[in-house]
């Protein structure tokens, strides 16, 4: 068909033309999509210069790309008159400064018609400092633009792009003077250029709690070493991490090395930062974050910290932070990057929503019947792939050692929903009857059988449906034979088998199998849908799952067989874990017509690592690192602070000012998410209900801790009034049955109340510290209570 033919109607429609030549279209077909070069050019730097094209980065300061450009020619002529910079908050050399600047914007053809003087002195006032997370920001976009130079990928910058985070300095800079700011041959010297001794001495006595030591992780350490965080006599740094490093993670997180491979990443993070400043005060930690540790991450830990630093991979541990800063009222800087994607969200308690306010929607999964019959795009073979190894190598292995170990396995399994006992037992089948040991066979079925296997339905090749073809084993084919010799090998390791690493040998092996003609099985229905294929697997066959079940041989007629399920690991090159999984998913794309994708590609998809590359992440650290700076000088203006979100491949650098904390309302209080009502003292649960009832008029009609219902107005008399005399912790432990554990100092209690009127009243629901037998501090989640009562937990 001629290319001219093409015409695009819409953002999702074409047209093909004219077909007559061709013969009648009946349905579906498939498109891809092939991106066109662009060609980008560039003024020279003298005439960019004269006309310059900034790209915006903040549009609350739209006319500071301007200014700036200017400055920084004005900048090369005073250093040229005088040979160096301006002095750091030196005011005659900012006058000397303004007077050049102005000389340079007359007779500039872009001249700058109405400027604050107070921007460029302040320009002239911080030239000669110099700022690690500035250089971090500034260094990943320059490094981003000359992976673009040298690849051609991505869309460079057209042409200039200025950046400033003036914000970080205080809101009365009265206090920076010539003798405060004055070099004075300390390492952080280009930082008091800036901010003055008292702020880095003030930088050295933080306290802050990095969670996570991976890429984004290492970035922020490097940058809290240099700029001199926890250095301070009171200072500490704390990290931790329970991952060990591997291969993979040394293109991205820089702190580690080659011969760090397997070793705790917060241990040796922590060793890289005392390398870079021998004063700063680190302490490593190994421990997941969540409630498993809140005996070591308690209230003596977070009490005094000054903030925390996300570096997660995952929402849920990003949610657990926030509510724990929320509950301690400390500040969060959360961050993340995908590619060249990034974002950074400062969370500072009394002025901003929190992280868990708004979320992104959650990730979509691929469908079963895609994955099963449909697959259209190599991420559908290679999570296809993983489910073949999970399934294979682990789940029925894994199933057949708790049948032979677990008496009680059988009775638990036919209680299972659906028609998971028939899947379950079919594996057990397998792993103990069927597959051992492994044989060709299985590599016919998977890659041959099953495609040849026609649907009792009308015909579904349509639209994205791409019609298969089955594969005929060849073993001159690598491909072919890379999947025997690593199927062959995991499945000698699950049965405890030696290993054949000899591919000739293998090779020969299979020559010599007989492998039986396939007779395909009548009436069998593909799931086109969703809904088909949750249908089919929650039809129970009770006549096959009893025939499973005598077919099995029982635990002792097995002797001493043991399997060993395996467990999926990326790194390691020489467990033929990848090796089977990029020849499966080669191998059914191939069945599909699908491009396959090499073994990198498909580590990434198959090990679900989220792309990371430090110009991003340097970028991104770099925000994070600038907002800890602003939390520092103790601003109260929400203005002050900003989130950030970069896409380098566009490029796009946009910020933001922080969403407020919404503002609810009872009578004629206001609250946010970050308020709470504080009762001191030990009570009886009577006196708790008279003191809200007399000083804040609500009528308490529940009141629990945790699953367990304290008091509630449709609650038995008898038991109610049992209750009333009791101080709240004993009312607590009686309910609960269970000891309050000596690391919690605080109780969490949730309430509904009524008003004066009889009425709901939306009320103060976030969850704070409570000291036990010093101080209640009560948080009320009406809806989360609602529920529970209704669901029939507590008492």
């Amino acid at each position: 068909m001629c290319m001219s033919s093409y015409k695009v109607l819409g953002p999702f429609t074409f047209s093909i033309g004219d077909t007559r030549n061709y013969s009648d279209y009946r349905r579906g077909g498939i498109v891809a999509q092939v991106k066109m070069p662009k060609k980008v050019a560039f003024k020279p730097l003298k005439e960019s210069l004269k006309e310059p094209e900034f790209i915006v980065t903040d549009f609350g300061k739209f006319d500071r790309p301007a200014i700036y450009h200017i400055a920084f020619q004005a900048l090369h002529a005073f250093e040229k008159e005088f040979g160096r910079r301006p002095s750091p908050w030196c005011e005659e050399d900012s006058l000397k400064f303004l007077e050049h600047f102005t000389s340079v914007n007359e007779s500039n053809s872009s001249k700058v018609e109405d400027f604050d003087p107070e921007i460029v002195k302040t320009f002239s006032k911080i030239c000669a400092g110099d700022l690690a997370p500035m250089d971090a920001v500034i260094g990943g976009i320059v490094a981003q633009e000359v992976m673009k130079a040298c690849s051609g990928k991505f869309t460079p910058i057209n042409q200039w792009l200025y950046f400033d985070a003036v914000e970080c300095l205080p809101e009365d800079t009265s206090t920076l003077n010539k003798e405060n700011c004055a070099f004075s041959n300390s390492r952080y010297d280009s930082q008091i250029a800036i901010f003055g001794k008292d702020f880095q001495e003030k930088l050295g006595n933080l306290k802050y709690f990095v969670v996570g030591a991976g890429a984004i992780g290492c970035e922020l350490l490097k940058n809290f070493a240099m700029i001199g965080i926890g250095a301070g006599e009171n200072g500490a740094l704390y990290v931790t991490d329970m991952d060990l490093i591997e291969k993979s993670n040394l293109n991205r997180q820089f702190l580690f090395r080659p011969w760090d491979v397997q070793k705790p990443k917060s241990d040796t993070a922590a060793a890289a930062v005392k390398k870079m400043n021998s004063k700063v005060n680190i302490i490593a930690h190994q421990n997941r974050v969540g409630p498993e540790t809140e005996k070591v991450y308690d209230d003596d830990f977070f009490e005094p910290l000054d903030g925390v630093a996300n570096a997660l991979d995952n929402v849920e541990a990003r949610l657990y932070m926030d509510r724990r800063c929320v509950y301690y009222r400390k500040p969060l800087l959360e961050s993340g990057t995908l590619g060249t994607k990034g974002n950074v969200q400062v969370v500072v308690p009394h002025l901003t929503e929190s992280y868990g306010s708004s979320q992104d929607p959650p990730e979509k999964s691929i469908p079963i019947c895609t994955l099963k019959n449909f697959p259209n795009a190599i991420e559908h073979t290679l999570q296809w792939a993983r489910d073949v190894f999970e399934g294979e190598f682990r789940q029925a292995a894994e199933n057949a050692a708790q049948y032979l170990s677990d008496p009680k396995f059988l009775e638990r399994t036919l209680k299972l929903p659906g028609s998971q006992p028939i899947e379950t037992l079919e594996g057990v089948k397998k792993a103990l009857v069927d597959d051992r040991p492994n044989s060709f066979r299985r590599f016919y079925y998977i890659i041959s059988q099953k495609i040849r296997q026609p649907s009792s339905g009308e015909p579904f090749w349509s639209g994205p449906k791409r019609c298969p073809h089955p594969l005929t084993f060849d073993v001159s084919n690598d491909l072919h034979l890379d999947y025997v010799v690593a199927g062959a090998n995991l499945k000698a390791e699950v049965y405890g088998i030696p290993t054949c690493r000899d591919r000739q040998k293998v090779s020969d092996i299979v020559n010599k199998v007989a492998v039986p003609e396939f007779v395909p099985r009548s009436g069998v229905k593909i799931a086109i849908t969703e809904a088909e294929a949750e249908a089919q697997s929650g039809q129970v066959d009770n006549e096959k799952l009893s025939g499973l079940q005598t077919s099995i041989k029982s635990p002792e007629e097995f002797g001493k067989l043991k399997l060993s399920p395996l467990d999926f690991e990326k790194d390691d090159d020489t467990n033929f874990h990848m090796d089977f999984i990029v020849a499966a998913s080669n191998l059914r794309a191939e069945n599909y017509d699908i491009p396959p994708a090499d073994r990198h590609k498909s580590k990434l998809i198959a090990g679900k690592i989220i792309p990371a590359i430090a110009t991003t992440t340097a970028l991104v650290s770099g925000l994070v690192s600038l907002e800890l700076l602003k939390l520092t000088q103790g601003h109260t203006n929400r203005e002050k602070f900003k989130n950030g979100f970069v896409n380098l491949a566009l490029p796009f650098i946009g910020f933001s000012e922080p969403i407020p904390a919404p503002v609810n309302k009872y009578y004629d209080n206001e609250w946010t998410l970050w308020d709470r009502f504080e009762v001191d003292g030990e009570m009886t649960l009577q006196e708790f209900i008279n003191f809200f009832e007399e000083k804040h008029n609500l009528e308490i009609t529940m009141l629990s801790q945790g699953v367990s219902m304290l008091y509630s107005f449709f609650m038995p008399p008898a038991k109610r009034n049992e209750r009333m005399s009791l101080p709240l912790s004993e009312v607590v432990k009686k309910v609960s049955k269970r000891k309050l554990e000596s690391h919690v100092r605080a109780l969490v209690l949730e309430l509904c109340a009524n008003d004066k009127d009889g009425e709901d009243v939306e009320i103060p629901y976030r969850i704070p510290e409570i000291y036990m037998y010093k101080k209640y501090v009560f948080a009320f989640e009406e809806n989360e209570l609602r529920s529970k009562v209704l669901e029939g937990h507590g008492d």
